[in-house]
């Protein structure tokens, strides 16, 4: 700063007087691109806060579908068990074979609708996988420009 005005004072008064008029407009087109990038940043940085909400939707809706798949393969898996079981004590002397059939025909009609759940959940499951990769890869591309804004910042 004081070699500046030093130099100033060394010029003529017209050369003083047009250096500090082009050093005033050199510092206020600096202060506008600073001023712009810090608008951009802002922007960016509530857009990172929208997306990493949406993030987190898609993350609950394919943790959901994922619990429900589960479910319903254990549901699937616990009926065919008992089927067995069933047929198990069918084939011993003594078991009323009617109350049996009757108990293995239930257990059927649980396991068919916990494979058609268990169908329907892998599609709902594929499809709440598919937006979760589609959020993070917006949100990674948000990230990418904040982080391409703090380098243009760093550098003024």
């Amino acid at each position: 700063m004081r070699y500046l005005l030093m130099i100033l004072l060394t010029l003529a008064p017209d050369q003083t007087a047009d250096s500090l008029l082009a050093e005033i407009h050199a510092l206020r087109e600096d202060l506008r691109s600073t001023s712009a990038a810090m608008q951009r940043v802002q922007i960016v940085l509530y857009r990172l806060q929208m997306q990493a909400f949406l993030v987190e939707k898609a993350t609950g809706r394919l943790d959901m579908a994922r619990a429900q798949c589960s479910a319903a393969e254990s549901g699937q898996k616990g009926a065919a068990a008992q089927i067995e079981e069933m047929k198990k004590q069918s084939s011993q002397s003594g078991v009323d074979q009617k109350v049996i059939e009757q108990k293995i025909s239930q257990f059927q009609t649980i396991m068919e609708a916990s494979a058609r759940q268990a169908q329907e959940c892998l599609a709902e499951q594929a499809d709440a996988e598919a937006q979760f990769r589609l959020e993070q890869g917006k949100m990674s591309e948000l990230e990418g420009q904040l982080e391409r804004l703090d380098r243009v910042l760093a550098g003024k």
